[in-house]
């Protein structure tokens, strides 16, 4: 059974897109190199051959988990999500009460997250200790060395 996971738009037909490039165009190449390779004679002494086998292994293993990934996609409409708590597709502004530096991340499934664009995964550490809190609240996380504290000071839909 695959694990249900919650998509915007945007990161949906990301996955999207990349499983129809594999599948249409990636998958021939790969066909094509192992027919090429094969043509060159003996298999058992092939190197070629070998190396076309196995990037075309790699391409199925990916296709097949992207595959699994969308069954258990769902589409988030964020405009119904509640803005009282965090929770998925929350942008929340955080302070760090060791330095007082504060923070904004939009929680996201997994394979959205992107660190440079604010987008942290849901299942990270800091996604994770942020989950279920309101603002005023005081998220506790464990990382490496200790427990870092933030409090929550706004959550937003974007």
């Amino acid at each position: 059974m695959s694990k249900v996971s919650y998509y915007t738009a945007e990161g949906l037909k990301k996955l999207r897109d990349e499983l129809n490039h594999l599948k249409d165009i990636e998958r021939p190449k790969a066909s094509q190199a192992i027919a090429e390779a094969r043509d060159k004679g003996d298999l058992s002494e092939n190197a070629e051959y070998d190396a076309a086998k196995e990037a075309q292994g790699l391409l199925e293993m990916r296709i097949s988990k992207l595959e699994e990934t969308l069954s258990g996609a769902r589409l988030i409409d964020e405009s119904q999500l509640d803005t009282s708590k965090v929770l998925i597709h929350s942008t929340v502004k955080i302070k760090n009460q060791t330095n007082g530096a504060e923070m904004t991340y939009k929680l996201v499934a997994q394979s959205e997250a992107d660190l440079k664009s604010g987008k942290i995964s849901v299942d990270s550490p800091i996604g994770k200790g942020l989950l279920g809190k309101s603002v005023g609240e005081v998220a506790e996380i464990q990382v490496p060395n200790g427990i870092m504290k933030f409090d929550v000071v706004e959550i937003t839909r974007e």
